[in-house]
């Protein structure tokens, strides 16, 4: 009988982002626009999609041997997971995410403690009561469904704790971030029984690594490149490597082929230069996977 690792994927923003990763990292995945059962080509993975608000709930009380989530929603839930692996990515980018506290351009609140007495509205209830319990300022926290710039901006409630990656739509609604609750990246759980049945932390072990391996790989290239012995010097120093490049000798004699990793932003620029210094045959490739 085939072992099964029951994996939740997150529904809604950060779906769009997993799935493309999971796709890197090797694995085919497919969910109908209305369906929360996706399938996979791997029968060793059970996959289900959940809200990244409520993942960790049902990590920890065993309804899913492990998923993944922002640390904000473990964080807020309070939930006693396994942090497996941190997976930094999210929407936009592979940065950190930000909640902010924010206010209307022209409120006239200009730090925390001048929210006293105001009425903040956020997803994030019980991080936001934490940090002002901290900042010791007694304020109203409420929670809202969405559409919290909104609310602010007409002027529903005083002040806001929003996820922002760009700060633009906080910007286009008028508002200006005076704080930054908590940073969040992306987390992948267990629940503690099932992390400690040897086959399935090894099966997530395997995920986590391949994962990351496509996390690393985001925004990069290779370039391979075949270059005078005479003239590899000057070609390898305009190589921002992630090490040093892999040079190796080539039939014709006096000629090296030369490959390395670069972030694909500068390839633009850089091929040009590699071409001046006496670089032949370049060629760049994409990357699925980067292990180091």
């Amino acid at each position: 009988m085939t072992k099964v690792l029951k994996l939740g994927l997150p529904k809604g923003s950060l779906q769009e982002a997993t799935f493309a990763m999971l796709k890197k990292a090797g694995f085919s995945i497919y969910t109908g626009e209305r369906s929360y059962i996706p399938s996979i080509d791997d029968p060793e993975i059970d996959p289900v999609l959940l809200r990244a608000q409520e993942m960790s709930r049902y990590v920890e009380d065993g309804a899913l041997d492990c998923g993944i989530t922002g640390n904000d929603w473990i964080m807020e839930n309070g939930s006693e997971v396994v942090n497996v692996e941190e997976l930094v990515y999210a929407k936009q980018s592979l940065n950190p995410v930000r909640w902010v506290l924010a206010v209307p351009e022209n409120s006239g609140i200009k730090e925390v403690k001048d929210l006293k007495g105001k009425l903040i509205a956020t997803e994030l209830v019980n991080v936001t009561k934490a940090y002002l319990k901290k900042n010791k300022v007694d304020a109203e926290v409420e929670f809202s469904w969405g559409a919290t710039e909104v609310k602010v901006a007409s002027g529903l409630v005083d002040g806001i704790v929003e996820l922002t990656e760009t700060g633009r739509s906080l910007r286009a609604h008028k508002l200006i971030q005076i704080a930054t609750i908590i940073e969040s990246t992306t987390q992948f759980i267990a629940n503690k029984a099932s992390y400690k049945d040897s086959w399935k932390q090894e099966k997530m072990r395997q995920i986590c690594l391949l994962l990351k391996g496509a996390i690393q790989a985001e925004g990069k290239v290779g370039l391979k490149m075949n270059v005078r012995r005479e003239n590899v010097k000057r070609v390898i120093s305009l190589l921002p490597a992630l090490k040093n490049p892999t040079i190796s000798d080539l039939a014709q004699k006096d000629w090296l082929a030369v490959e390395t990793i670069i972030e694909e932003k500068i390839v633009r620029t850089i091929i040009p230069l590699l071409k001046s210094a006496g670089a032949e045959g370049i060629i760049e490739y994409p990357l699925n996977k980067l292990i180091y």
